[in-house]
């Protein structure tokens, strides 16, 4: 039960910060020229996976993301009983963060910053969102099971290699979906934000989770067995 709570507690952390940074210091446009931008909102979400990486990463492995899961289990690394707790813990902790940062967003001095962080695409643009983000959840999973690899591995550097990783990808994502690479990130969100948030919804689990799948195929056929 200590690996589930882990990652219900990192999930949160993630969001809530993450999403966070976006939501008060890159929603307004006035914002924008005195705030972090999406190189800080980039900032956000990677020194949250490094912070709850060297946190509870030697409890539950720290994957706070249902697409990591879902790439471990099909690697072999995890049974099905504990990749679906996993999801479904991650899941509430999303659901607590983004609860958290709407209840922070709707009081206070902040009143009226309504975002929740949630993600989008445009009208016309859902074929470039979702290979944006099977593209970048390929990349981003294929780097965590290399880092963590027990054999080929980062070892102790394997959490701060995956935080600067999901940096990266959200530098150059972030304009095209808001980045998600994280089904239980959006769900959270989408839940508060609702209209086209929820309605897209599904494209922020699915894409993510085909793009796992392709790096754990592509992780066995690089990684495994002999050189």
């Amino acid at each position: 039960m200590k690996k589930y709570l882990s990652e219900m507690i990192g999930t949160m952390v993630l969001v809530l910060m993450g999403c966070g940074a976006a939501v008060f210091a890159g929603s307004a446009p006035e914002t924008l020229q005195t705030g972090v931008g999406t190189l800080g909102v980039a900032l956000a979400f990677g020194l949250s996976v490094v912070a709850m990486a060297y946190t509870i990463g030697g409890v539950s492995g720290c994957h706070i993301n249902p697409a990591i899961t879902f790439g471990v289990w099909l690697s072999g690394r995890m049974s099905g009983k504990d990749a679906a707790m996993y999801m479904l813990f991650q899941v509430f902790g999303a659901i607590i963060g983004s609860a958290l940062l709407y209840a922070l967003a709707s009081t206070g001095d902040t009143a009226g910053v309504t975002m929740t962080g949630a993600n989008s695409f445009g009208e016309d643009e859902m074929f470039q969102a979702f290979l944006a983000e099977m593209i970048f959840t390929f990349i981003f999973v294929l780097v965590v099971l290399g880092a963590t690899d027990p054999k080929k591995g980062a070892g102790n550097l394997a959490g701060l290699a995956i935080g600067l990783t999901l940096v990266l990808v959200h530098i150059v994502c972030i304009p095209i979906t808001g980045t998600s690479v994280n089904p239980a990130r959006s769900i959270g969100p989408a839940l508060f934000e609702g209209g086209q948030a929820l309605s897209q919804l599904w494209l922020f689990i699915v894409a993510p989770l085909v793009g796992a799948a392709i790096s754990a195929i592509v992780w066995k056929t690089i990684g495994g067995g002999k050189d």
